[in-house]
């Protein structure tokens, strides 16, 4: 863009009453050529920005507070209004010739769900298949660093897994959620998050001694020892799904390759035939 122009735009440039008369305005603007339009100073040749001493803030016109277009979030009134956008699910969907869904894998530490999500995973990449972990202890590492792991941060993590869960599913990706997520309360509301048949829970079904004895993390060892307070499975309750979509059993000690891909086709199988796989 030309200084001229430059000037131009900035001659056109549009301040919020509510924000308070600008005084002293500078702009500065890098250009071989000498041009001073009246009221402002280009100086330097290494300089390339425009810089004000505040902001342009938005006017009140840009925020909604229309009868009946208002939600309530978490009891509060906000005031907040869902944009649409002509690009739906559908489209998405249609795009990359698949269905958005959530397969969320639940059981005890040591379960194998880790490696099963990413099995999964591979399972679906090999057949041109979108797919996204959000592995328990990697959203911790992000997104969730701020929670601990009391009981209220617990439900919080799921909460905001299941979240952005809807967002990845919404998007046409088939997202795959790793956590022990203990409580059939919280499992089942990230599953009503979704449209009917769109989450897709699976059961780790692996018991309490076997998971004690692989204890990839040390984690068992150290809860044993006191070490670790409100442990799963040690000293708080892990309720299994009474009525989840897929149960996979596995008593051996370690998850060997060929049980791994095994357990991750009986889940691809399962999206094939419930046409996940296809567009809709």
């Amino acid at each position: 863009m030309d200084v001229a122009a430059v000037a131009r735009c900035v001659g056109r440039c549009y301040v919020s009453p509510a924000f308070g008369e600008l005084r002293n305005p500078r702009l500065s603007l890098s250009d071989s050529r000498s041009f001073e339009p009246a009221g402002l100073k280009f100086r330097g040749k290494s300089q390339r920005r425009l810089s004000f001493f505040r902001p342009i803030m938005a006017t009140d016109e840009s925020v909604s507070a229309q009868p009946g277009e208002t939600q309530r979030i978490n009891g509060q009134q906000k005031n907040i209004v869902w944009h649409s956008c002509p690009v739906t699910k559908s489209d998405r969907q249609e795009l990359i010739k698949q269905k958005g869904c959530v397969i969320w894998i639940t059981g005890l530490s040591g379960s194998g769900k880790s490696s099963l999500a990413c099995a999964v995973s591979r399972a679906l990449y090999n057949r041109g298949k979108l797919s996204y972990i959000l592995d328990g202890d990697n959203v911790r590492h992000g997104l969730n660093s701020d929670l601990s792991f009391k009981a209220e941060d617990r439900a919080e993590n799921i909460r905001r897994v299941g979240e952005v869960s809807k967002l990845f599913a919404d998007a046409g990706i088939i997202c795959i959620a790793s956590l022990i997520s203990p409580y059939r309360k919280e499992r089942a509301a990230c599953r009503a998050l979704l449209p009917q048949g769109d989450f897709i829970e699976v059961f780790m079904d692996v018991p309490l001694h076997v998971c004690e004895a692989r204890d990839p993390k040390g984690l068992y060892k150290r809860a044993r020892a006191g070490k670790i307070k409100g442990f799963t499975g040690i000293d708080d309750p892990y309720e299994p799904p009474l009525n989840c979509e897929i149960v996979i059993e596995n008593n051996r000690d370690e998850n060997s390759s060929s049980s791994l891909s095994e357990m991750a086709e009986i889940v691809v199988s399962y999206l094939d035939q419930n046409g996940y796989l296809k567009p809709s």
